[in-house]
């Protein structure tokens, strides 16, 4: 049944109108070794760094750009570090989404009025290049989100981080554009207190639910409700599990991440054929689906892509009311089956994939049969 429940609403106000993501940032063991590995494999290119050497003497952090996406990965010094400690819990993971506003002070004020946890009160950071302010409340688990305020700023990133030389030797981009939308999985019973979270705290409205009947295998079932602010520029699919014969992917995930947290990152591309090939060429691992899926993709209509491309490649595809939809997902990219991406392409689709949800399930329970985690 998922259908579009609530269209963005025209309102006098928005009292928490975002740009965007500004970016994410991950809590990691080794941010050189973890950079490299985003470099290398997806493309990324360095951008910015603070450590010890830009004056910062407890942390390092490695600004990675491809397009409109950034990530930030950040490791922790010495042992007894909070970053540390994340890590040792989580392992690899996304500690902040952070976005893109035009007054963080109000971000953060008209989100904590409405009950959200402050992380960090309004800051204002200053280098030679300007002025950025920045302030965080909690999400689900030990997922923040920053609110960044840059309109002041003309430095590479943020104050404090030292501009990298030019271009970057090891990065081959790859075509991906912009962060689609991100998933966060939450535990049992957990997934409506969270909708409710972002619905009244920070204004989002329902964009799509699924229910179990919707994502569910002879195995596994999860249930998703998909949040959207209201320009339609950040969406947040929460996930929770549903009760099937075995463990779910929600649950496996949330035994090794221990606890709440971001499971994929979907980041989209104009060319999901060259953009797959060239990420295989420089070693990302996707998931396969069996070949039989490719003999009924008439149910899809007419697309331009060619079908023999797709199936060769395991590229997915599903159709709505206004356009259809290509995506892949990779393998968990750490040891720890947590983190995954999803990339994406659209040719008017608003929707998820819910045409694949099936063949998409089954190919991550063989994967989790494989770790004996099923």
């Amino acid at each position: 049944m998922p259908q579009i429940l609530e269209r963005p609403a025209q309102v006098e106000r928005d009292f928490l109108p975002l740009n965007g993501t500004d970016y994410v940032e991950f809590f990691v063991g080794n941010a050189r070794q973890a950079a490299h590995f985003y470099r290398t494999a997806f493309g990324f290119q360095l951008a910015a760094y603070r450590g010890p050497e830009t004056g910062t003497r407890d942390r390092a952090s490695y600004v990675l750009v491809q397009n409109k996406i950034r990530f930030v990965l950040t490791t922790a010094l010495k042992g007894e570090h909070p970053v540390a400690g994340h890590v040792q819990l989580h392992g690899d993971g996304v500690r902040d989404v952070a976005l893109w506003v035009d007054d963080a002070e109000s971000a953060w004020r008209e989100t904590t009025n409405r009950g959200a946890r402050s992380v960090r009160e309004p800051e204002t950071m200053s280098d030679e290049f300007g002025e950025a302010r920045i302030a965080s409340i909690g999400a689900y688990g030990d997922t923040i989100h920053t609110f960044v305020e840059r309109r002041n700023y003309r430095g590479v990133f943020l104050p404090g981080f030292e501009a990298t030389p030019q271009p970057d030797p090891l990065a081959h981009p790859v075509g991906l554009k912009y962060v689609d939308h991100m998933v966060g999985n939450v535990g049992w019973g957990e997934m409506n207190r969270w909708v409710d979270f972002y619905r009244n705290v920070m204004g989002f409205k329902m964009f799509q639910h699924f229910d179990d009947k919707d994502i569910s295998t002879e195995y596994s079932a999860l249930m998703s409700k998909v949040m959207s602010n209201g320009n339609e520029r950040v969406k947040f699919p929460i996930n929770e599990p549903a009760v099937g014969k075995r463990k779910s992917q929600i649950e496996e995930y949330l035994e090794f991440y221990g606890g709440p947290g971001v499971q994929h990152i979907a980041m989209a591309t104009d060319n999901i054929i060259e953009t797959v090939r060239a990420l295989r060429r420089q070693g990302i691992d996707f998931l396969r689906v069996p070949s039989t899926y490719y003999e009924d993709l008439t149910r899809v209509g007419s697309i331009d892509e060619p079908i023999e491309q797709l199936q060769e490649l395991g590229i997915l595809v599903d159709r709505d009311d206004e356009g259809y939809m290509l995506q892949i997902f990779t393998r968990p990219v750490e040891d720890r089956p947590t983190l995954f991406y999803e990339i994406i392409q659209r040719k008017g689709s608003r929707s998820f994939g819910k045409g694949n949800f099936k063949a998409l399930f089954e190919a991550i329970e063989r994967e989790q049969a494989r770790r004996g985690n099923l």
